[in-house]
């Protein structure tokens, strides 16, 4: 016997086993029971069927292929998916534009799902759901209202609020009367590219919807939360194309040389790094030098054989008959698209195969999940198609006695052990559906919708189970307790009772950042009820305003929205969500300047800290302030489609500043000003060039106008930079006074000639191309590539990112400059074609004896004695008009913007000019953006599911009913949606040192801390009160990076500031800080260092916090 769900057996047809599933969940249905009868009959006549559905599976593979020819010259909103599009890609990207996806089912799973889906961009999403909202909805589907309850299906109610996030998609409503009815079900799929089932359906109905997503060429995926269960199910069918398995950007080195063997033998430059390839890779090469041009073709691949971390060979690539061994050139990985096949969900039911897994400690959990699964869907089947009422003891032992009883495998051990327990914490709370399940399963499961529609990315290949029963209690909680009170929190209560109910509701959170993840947060933490209480409160701060190219994954935002405050109109859109929130809004950054508003008094108020950050600084700060106030931190953080998750506990873990990456490596100057050769060093150039001449010179001028002798005192202190920042003072007030924007057009034409063409002679001329360096080597060789210089054509461009990048250059200059000089500009093509053929350009001669650092060892660059500097700067200084005069204006200094296309264009077209200069590759645009403004890729999936794995960590904070969590009951995750990876792993718990004070031994740790209650006393009362308490002699005390005192030192003792042992701690600060003490501190925190006094030997301290 076959046993699925304890409906189908071996030997009935489908029409049987729909018709035998329907009248279990609806007995009083003889519409149903018909209609099943007619399918039967149908299933019947085979040869009809089959013809019929290869018709439907050739028109709508017809539609899709129409759908993407229609798309594929369709232009991409860059502005809206900006930093979308460095995840998936434009020809992703165009692939999801010709896609529709049908999402059945709308609870909190399926808005979530369909929310990030419509936020990445699809063609048209259809919502199939006729069944009304329940309280228990209420808790994860954000659309959802109280009033909504018991009314109009999910789906009517959700599309205005999901077609309004994003305009470019087309969101309808599918006109279905039952979800139990496959003849209303089956049609839907034709003509869509994924279809996606989000709640618990009998297996029939899943299985004919999953044959008939074969048949047409759709892809099947059903996912369901439960409680804090959750199961995911992929099947893209028999041969699935994947374009990009792994997201990564594809491997590139440099050639060091290519010997002309049989095969041929690469070895890469190791100062660039490993090639990072594999054996059975495929790579391309371009810029060769050498090799008789063997290699000249860019497009031919190469299939490689690795030999070590820096060689490879190329297979049956016969090199042998070239005479000279290649030294120079570009090596990039090519990725070729992969074909995998799926199986049915029919199929992966009674042998699921390779499960992927979530959690590496829970590694017999997901075998376990899916019998559960199976023995939950057995029981719904009993008792018409309801899941087990949260508490039923009776209920729940009956899913486990079917468990017991579908277990064929051995999966489960003897009664009482923790298997049982998983099993009826599954049944007890399986009508609950949870905000924070919902957003991790919908970032995955949206992930793969977007795998489906854009051949981009690993799919799940099967079933994903996740679960977080750490945050349940161990036994289960009474009847009465978890019942539904017929409210938005009843799936909550029903999981963890009302009286954690009440604790979430009475937090107060500090929430820091409000883009993509606070957004999510936020919507995650008006669904949970957190500040929702009388005591409860969310503050959230963000000093950015909103860009349009927020709103493809800050969902909180809208087009109307664009330039209002991030943190405003997040915590708006939250109210707007549940009205019952408490939470204030704040536009400040958090750093020292701004502790007058989130001080000792704030911080002491609160239970815990959220971080939505986008950078490390901010970050470390408020891990300082976790430290100084024992708060546990909430920290999380994305990068394209991976993801990462910490949580923070005083005590119990390490803090977040405990463990740093290592710092970003920096490009050597002379490599960005004499020998670059990759194209982020053009680009980092590109940009300082900007920043230099429109920007910081400009502020150099207008410093100058507006206090000459104040500016030029502060200068002439400054001796490496004095005399070139008085030159370019001159230069543009003076040379280069510009007054119309001919001479703006002008100007430009000189700064190309200047940089691409006599800079690159000067540097020729220093070291020509034939220059054999003192260990007889040619000096242009290995990692320098010698430069040739451009010659102006306004109508060249360049073969690689297809550009005009001489023309783009001068008009993109032009009106920078005439921005700073506040002369209005144009874009008019034809009128600089005008000018640029009246403009005359001189002729350079090389500079005898100037010297060019040739590395970083090289520290004679700087020619002239400092006296020589000084004179010179007189004269320059001496040459200045007068900023009294009226001819000296104000400029308009201009800061660099990545997101403006005005100043990226001038960044891009000065970085491909000085590319070609020195035969580096070029980039377009799009790509210059995000190498030039460091643009951190980030897609909605990844964000929703941070923040799902976050708040799960929430539940756990808040505490368990029945249950002491210790470490290994708290979760940090790691997470890469692009190959289907995710992990969860206990924290590190925080390092400890031994160091022994006041006759007794202690254990510290960063958490700990000495309270002193003794006041704002005198440095000498403080001193003493370690002396006679502590049997401690104070060597130092410092307050933050300030020095108060320190005996040994000449500057700090007693000695030279005999006074300040009279003096109070905080008017010692005063002095020191030059600043007034502020009025709202409570607390110091001070470093002491001291020596045992019978030892002397000296003693680690923890932090010592002084209490005023």
């Amino acid at each position: 016997m076959l046993f699925c769900s304890g409906l189908s057996f071996c030997g009935e047809g489908l029409g049987t086993q729909l018709e035998r599933a329907l009248s279990v969940f609806d007995d009083d249905s003889d519409t149903e029971k018909e209609e099943c009868r007619a399918k039967n009959a149908r299933n019947n006549s085979s040869i009809s069927i089959k013809e019929e559905d290869q018709s439907r599976e050739d028109n709508n593979v017809r539609m899709i292929r129409n759908n993407e020819d229609r798309t594929a010259d369709v232009e991409v909103d860059e502005k809206l998916y900006s930093r979308q599009l460095y995840v998936m890609g434009h020809d992703a990207h165009r692939k999801l534009m010709s896609s529709n996806v049908l999402v059945i089912g709308l609870s909190g799973l399926g808005v979530e799902i369909a929310k990030n889906c419509i936020l990445a961009g699809v063609s048209e999403i259809t919502l199939c759901d006729p069944i009304p909202p329940t309280w228990y909805d209420l808790g994860a589907n954000f659309y959802l209202e109280d009033w909504d309850v018991g009314l109009k299906s999910r789906a009517m109610i959700c599309c205005p609020k999901l077609a309004d996030l994003n305009k470019n998609v087309k969101v309808t409503v599918a006109k279905v009367t039952s979800l139990h009815k496959d003849a209303e079900l089956l049609p839907l799929v034709n003509g869509k590219r994924c279809v996606v089932v989000t709640v618990p359906l009998p297996n029939e109905i899943l299985y004919a919807i999953n044959n008939e997503c074969r048949k047409v060429g759709a892809c099947f995926i059903y996912t369901i939360a439960t409680g804090v269960f959750g199961k995911v199910f992929c099947d893209f069918g028999s041969e699935f194309i994947v374009n990009d398995k792994d997201g990564e950007n594809p491997a590139t080195s440099q050639v060091e040389t290519i010997l002309p063997l049989n095969p041929a033998s690469v070895k890469v430059l190791e100062d660039e790094g490993r090639h990072g390839l594999e054996t059975g890779d495929y790579v391309s090469f371009s810029r060769v030098h050498g090799l008789d041009g063997a290699l000249d073709d860019d497009t031919k691949q190469y299939e490689v054989k690795v030999t070590g971390p820096y060689t490879f060979e190329l297979v049956g690539c016969d090199l042998s008959g070239c005479i000279e061994p290649a030294t120079q050139g570009y090596i990039t990985q090519v990725k070729r698209p992969t074909t995998i096949s799926f199986r049915t969900l029919f199929e992966a039911e009674e042998d699921p195969g390779e499960i992927v897994p979530t959690d590496f400690a829970k590694m017999d959990r997901p075998q376990l999940l899916h019998l559960g699964y199976k023995a939950l869907m057995e029981f719904a089947s009993r008792n018409n198609g309801n899941f087990p009422a949260p508490g039923n003891r009776e209920d729940v032992k009956e899913v486990w006695s079917i468990a017991h009883w579908m277990d064929g495998n051995g999966i489960l051990s003897a009664a009482g052990s923790d298997e049982k327990r998983i099993i009826m914490q599954l049944a007890s709370g399986s009508r609950a559906v949870l905000s924070p399940m919902c957003a991790t399963l919908g970032g995955i499961v949206g992930q793969e919708v977007l795998k489906a529609c854009s051949g981009k990315f690993m799919p799940i290949r099967g079933f994903l189970y996740f679960d977080a029963d750490e945050c349940l209690p161990l036994n289960l909680l009474p009847e009465d307790d978890v019942e539904a009170r017929e409210c938005r929190y009843d799936s909550q209560i029903a999981c963890f009772g009302e009286e954690a109910q009440g604790a979430i509701c009475n937090l107060n959170y500090f929430l820091v950042g409000a883009g993509a993840i606070g957004c999510e947060m936020l919507k995650n933490w008006a669904m949970m009820g957190v500040g929702c209480g009388r005591r409860g409160v969310i503050h959230v701060t963000d000093m950015d305003r909103i860009e349009k190219s927020n709103l493809s994954r800050q969902f909180l935002f809208r087009n109307s929205d664009i330039n209002a405050f991030k943190s405003s109109t997040a915590a708006n859109a939250a109210k707007r969500m549940n009205p019952d929130i408490n939470i204030v809004s704040y536009q400040e950054k958090v750093a020292p300047e701004t502790e007058i508003i989130f001080g000792d008094n704030f911080y002491e108020k609160l239970n815990g800290i959220c971080t939505a950050l986008d950078n490390i600084d901010a970050r470390l700060y408020m891990d300082s302030k976790c430290l100084t106030y024992n708060l546990p931190m909430l920290e999380s953080g994305t990068l394209g489609t991976k993801g990462n998750t910490q949580v923070v506990v005083p005590q119990l873990t390490e803090n977040y500043g405990a463990t740093r990456d290592p710092p970003e490596k920096s490009i050597p100057m002379c490599t960005l000003k004499n020998f670059p050769n990759q194209i982020q060093h053009t680009l980092q150039w590109a940009r300082d060039y900007f920043e230099g001449v429109f920007k910081q010179s400009a502020e150099d001028v207008n410093s100058y106008v507006k206090n000459p002798e104040a500016f030029l005192d502060n200068l002439k202190g400054q001796q490496n930079t004095k005399l070139d920042t008085v030159k370019n003072i001159h230069r543009m007030l003076v040379e280069e006074k510009l007054k119309t924007f001919e001479d703006c057009v002008k100007w430009a034409r000189f700064k190309f000639e200047d940089l691409f063409v006599n800079q690159i002679e000067q540097l020729l001329h220093n070291f020509p191309e034939d220059q054999i360096t003192s260990t007889g080597a040619k000096f242009w060789s290995g990692s320098r590539r010698c430069p040739c210089t451009i010659n102006f054509d306004p109508h060249s461009s360049c073969p690689d990112a297809e550009l005009r990048n001489h023309l783009a250059f001068i008009i993109s200059a032009s009106n920078l400059i005439a921005k700073v000089y506040g002369i209005e500009g144009r874009t008019d093509e034809d009128y600089f074609l005008l000018v640029l053929k009246m403009i005359e350009v001189p002729d350079f001669v090389p500079k005898q004896g100037l010297h060019i650092q040739a590395d970083e060892s090289d520290t004679n660059a700087q020619s002239g004695t400092e006296d020589s500097h000084d004179v010179e700067f007189d004269k320059y200084v001496n040459s200045l008009p007068l900023p009294s005069s009226e001819s000296v204006p104000l400029l308009h200094p201009v800061e660099f913007d990545k997101d403006y296309d005005d100043h990226m264009h001038f960044v891009t077209a000065c970085s491909n000019l000085r590319a070609l200069n020195y035969n580096i590759p070029t980039e377009d645009l799009h790509r210059s953006r995000a190498i030039a403004g460091k643009i951190i890729p980030a897609i909605a999936t990844t964000t929703a599911l941070v923040t799902g794995l976050i708040c799960l960590e929430l539940y756990k904070l808040v505490g368990t009913a029945q249950r002491t969590l210790e470490i290994e009951s708290y979760k940090n995750g790691f997470v890469n949606l692009a190959i289907s990876f995710m992990t969860m792993s206990e924290p590190t718990p925080p390092a400890k040192t031994v160091t022994t004070y006041n006759g007794s031994e202690h254990k510290i740790s960063a958490w700990d801390k000495i309270d002193l209650h003794i006041g704002d006393v005198t440095l000498r009362k403080f001193i003493k009160h370690f002396k006679t308490e502590l049997q401690l002699d104070v060597n130092a005390v410092s307050c933050e990076t300030k020095t108060l005192f320190n005996k040994y030192h000449p500057l700090y003792n007693e000695n030279k500031h005999p006074e300040r042992m009279k003096m109070r701690i905080t008017d010692i600060i005063s002095e020191v800080t030059k600043k007034d003490f502020p009025p709202n501190k409570d607390f110091l925190l001070l470093e002491v260092n001291a020596d045992d006094y019978t030892s002397q030997e000296e003693v680690e301290l923890p932090t010592i916090r002084l209490f005023l």
